[in-house]
């Protein structure tokens, strides 16, 4: 990419100029396996972002959300996250296929702090826990199973410098609505009124429909 006047940083020490180390209780926090205080973040959170890449270095990173305990504890280097129905793309389980690193942040409504999880990833078609995760008759097809490499604790500075639990703050109508993006960009195709009525209340009665 040409951008005039741009300054590029091409080595760790030219960064670290820059940005200096880390205090040492931030670059040491990182443990090998979870603390009871992580097992009861998992077991409050409902929300997760799930980063991967392919073999190539192709990125993706995807929303997973259940009721409170999305992830499953299997035991303290072990966690599992079901699969509900969505988009079917699959980008990051078909990166998964080819690269098993993944990289985890899961958050709490309301708090800045987070709980991040590095580790390595499969995919399973069945197991016995996945009775544990049925959620309004829904049992997964599919879920990914993570073996902990890394889990800390993250700080609250990007929640705070983005206000972004502040009601306040919020601006719906920033953007079009979801129907309106649907039928600009995916669906042209697909009269706005049935797209309206698509992601209308009603979209909330199919979270668990196959």
């Amino acid at each position: 990419m040409e951008i005039p006047g741009l300054v590029e940083i091409t080595s760790p020490e030219e960064l670290r100029e820059i940005v200096p180390p880390p205090l040492k209780a931030t670059a040491e926090k990182a443990r090998p396996a979870l603390h009871e205080l992580d097992r009861q973040w998992l077991a409050a959170s409902p929300f997760c972002l799930v980063a991967t890449s392919d073999a190539d270095g192709n990125c993706d990173v995807s929303p997973k959300g259940d009721p409170a305990g999305l992830a499953l504890v299997l035991d303290d280097r072990t966690i599992a996250l079901p699969e509900r129905p969505g988009n079917r793309r699959m980008d990051g389980f078909r990166n998964i296929l080819s690269n098993p690193h993944v990289g985890l942040i899961f958050i709490l409504p309301g708090r800045g702090d987070t709980l991040r999880i590095n580790g390595r990833a499969q995919l399973v078609k069945d197991a016995p826990f996945f009775d544990q995760m049925v959620v309004k008759g829904h049992r997964p097809q599919l879920a990914l199973l993570v073996e902990i490499d890394e889990v800390f604790h993250h700080c609250s500075k990007a929640f705070l410098r983005s206000s972004i639990w502040k009601p306040e703050t919020w601006n719906l109508d920033a953007v079009p609505s979801r129907p309106r993006i649907a039928k600009a960009l995916e669906r042209p195709n697909d009269d706005l009124n049935f797209l309206e009525q698509y992601y209308g209340p009603s979209y909330a009665d199919r979270l668990y429909a196959s």
